[in-house]
Parts: structure tokens; C-alpha cells; sequence
């Protein structure tokens, strides 16, 4: 980015946005697929590199002699182990939630946290089938922390009203949270180990998708 701005701002020192967005994207679509197959920032150096002499040379940034094969990139992300310690997940979590339109920006001050939507607690007494999809990554999104201490050991009837909102008992108007996924999730009723399923996979597959259309899989 640093490079970016000082090869391609204008003399009042502003970007074209529509370039940028489409910079940053493709950008962001490869750096995570490429830290998905070769973690680690000393991985990334070598198409990177070659990256920056293109922006400095006026080139368009192409990344076509790393691409990713479609079926071993989605088994990748099947087999990885999405654990709440590994930033990988939390920035999946935030494109996630983000690759709605409509979920509207929050403010930069504002803390989340990781949250298990099929709760810890719930599971102690109604344990999953398969015990890693309590750590899947269908069973996660992120929750600002303030909701997040409220809601994380309930059921997701009870839920609700924390992600909704509620009045308190002293008349005190509560918001909710503004993940708009987590809210739609509540109001369909309940949420089991086959939506876990699901949602997981919908999650690889948008993702995989996109790199389609950023062109960074091989046809």
C-alpha cells in the first residue's frame, strides 16, 4: 500500500478510488489463499516483490504465475483448523461478514471478539456429533465485545434479544449487535450441527468463488 500511494497519487496526494478498490481486493484475495498454502510473511516475498516493481513501473500488479487450483485451495481451507488463536480466522470471520452488501461499517474503535454461535456451554449438555464442528468455522462469526459477554453461553433462542437488542428492566434501551448475518441467524429460530455444516461450507465456497472472479484460479 505504502508503494501503491506514492507511485499512484495525484499532486494532492489522492487515489483514484475505483483502482484502489479493485487494487486492494485482488491484493487481499491472494494474500490470504497464498498464506493459506505457504504461511508465514518470508512466503510471501517472492511474488510480492515483483508486485512492487510493477506498481513502480506503471505495470498492472499480476499475480498469474501463482494461481491456485481450485479443488486443492477449497480442500485447504477444509482440513484448516480455524482455532480462535490463529489471526487467519479472525480475518476470514471479518471478510465474511463483509462480503454481505449490506452489512454496514462499524466504528474503527470498535473491539470484537470471536463468537461460537452454537455456544460452548450448549454443546457441555447437548454435545455436537462431530466434536470438531464446535470449532468450525460455520459455527463462528464476529461479535463486538460488548454484546459478546452477554450472549456467549446462551442458547441461540435465548440469544435473540442480545444480538437484537432489548430494554432492560431499568427501561434502558440495549443495542444490539450490527453483524447483520448473526441477527438473521437468530430469527430463524434455532441453529443445529447441520447448519454448522452448511454454513461452513457456504463460507469456502463464496471465498473460493471470489478468487474466481478476482482471476487468481487456474481454468
Amino acid at each position: 500500500m505504502s508503494t501503491w500511494f506514492l507511485a499512484k497519487r495525484n499532486t494532492k496526494g489522492e487515489l483514484d478510488d475505483k483502482e484502489l478498490y479493485d487494487f486492494l481486493c485482488y491484493i487481499t484475495g491472494f494474500i490470504y489463499a497464498y498464506s493459506l498454502e505457504r504461511p508465514g510473511v518470508n512466503a510471501l516475498r517472492g511474488p510480492v516483490y515483483p508486485a512492487l516493481i510493477d506498481i513502480v513501473e506503471g505495470r498492472k500488479v499480476d499475480f498469474s504465475a501463482h494461481l491456485f487450483d481450485r479443488e486443492t485451495i477449497t480442500g485447504r481451507f477444509r482440513s484448516y483448523q480455524f482455532t480462535n488463536q490463529r489471526r487467519f480466522t479472525r480475518s476470514m470471520l471479518v471478510w465474511w461478514a463483509y462480503s454481505d452488501p449490506k452489512q454496514p461499517l462499524m466504528d474503527l474503535d470498535t473491539t470484537l471478539e470471536i463468537e461460537h454461535i452454537y455456544a460452548r456451554k450448549r454443546n457441555e449438555v447437548h454435545p455436537l456429533s462431530n466434536r470438531s464442528n464446535l470449532e468450525a468455522l460455520g459455527n463462528k462469526a464476529m461479535l463486538e465485545k460488548r454484546v459478546n459477554i452477554r450472549a456467549s453461553d446462551y442458547q441461540l433462542s435465548d440469544k435473540r434479544k442480545y444480538y437484537e437488542g432489548y430494554v432492560n428492566d431499568k427501561g434502558v434501551e440495549v443495542s444490539g449487535t450490527a453483524v447483520r448475518e448473526l441477527v438473521e441467524i437468530a430469527r430463524c429460530g434455532d441453529f443445529a450441527e447441520s447448519d454448522i455444516e452448511t454454513r461452513t461450507e457456504r463460507i469456502i465456497t463464496t471465498f473460493v468463488e471470489w478468487l474466481g472472479k478476482l482471476g487468481l484460479l487456474r481454468e
